[in-house]
């Protein structure tokens, strides 16, 4: 039985993240301050929207790729943002190296076509599905990964 689990942090993303938070707080440390020209429902509204946009930063601030004996998974943060593949259904993995403008998160590039999930560096590994889709995941330990996924599924 092949297992695997491996977590990357994205620093950049930890530090973003601490910006969008410190920003926040300003925001509402001088809107209280100032005379209430807003009713309470529009404070709310504001702050929750506030909250939600901390919480999907932070869900992409670490990745989490593991394999067990029928999947490969990869789950964002604490777990909103998730995927799984079949292991009998990839066809190849191979590393790869990301251009800086494939951003990072979860992406779908039209050229060459291919969902993208990493949070930090350029390191990725590519698989194929047989059905074609191309996926890319991001890690800091591409190598073992591609090494693990090879021996799942018996290249």
């Amino acid at each position: 039985m092949t297992s695997y689990k491996h977590t990357q942090i994205g620093y950049l993303m930890l530090v973003v993240v601490l910006a969008v938070l410190m920003f926040f707080a300003w925001l509402q440390i001088t809107a209280r301050a100032e005379s209430p020209s807003v009713d309470s429902g529009t404070n709310l509204l504001v702050t929750s929207v506030m909250t939600l946009i901390l919480v999907i930063l932070t869900s992409f601030t670490v990745l989490t790729t593991s394999i067990d004996k029928k999947y490969l998974r990869i789950k964002f943060g604490y777990g909103i943002f998730r995927k799984k593949f079949l292991l009998s259904e990839i066809i190849s993995v191979k590393q790869v190296k990301n251009h800086w403008y494939y951003g990072w998160g979860i992406r779908l590039w039209l050229w060459p076509k291919m969902w993208i999930y990493n949070v930090s560096g350029f390191d990725a590994v590519e698989i194929t599905m047989k059905n074609r889709k191309i996926y890319r995941v991001g890690t800091d330990d591409s190598s073992k990964l591609e090494m693990t996924i090879k021996q799942a599924i018996n290249i």
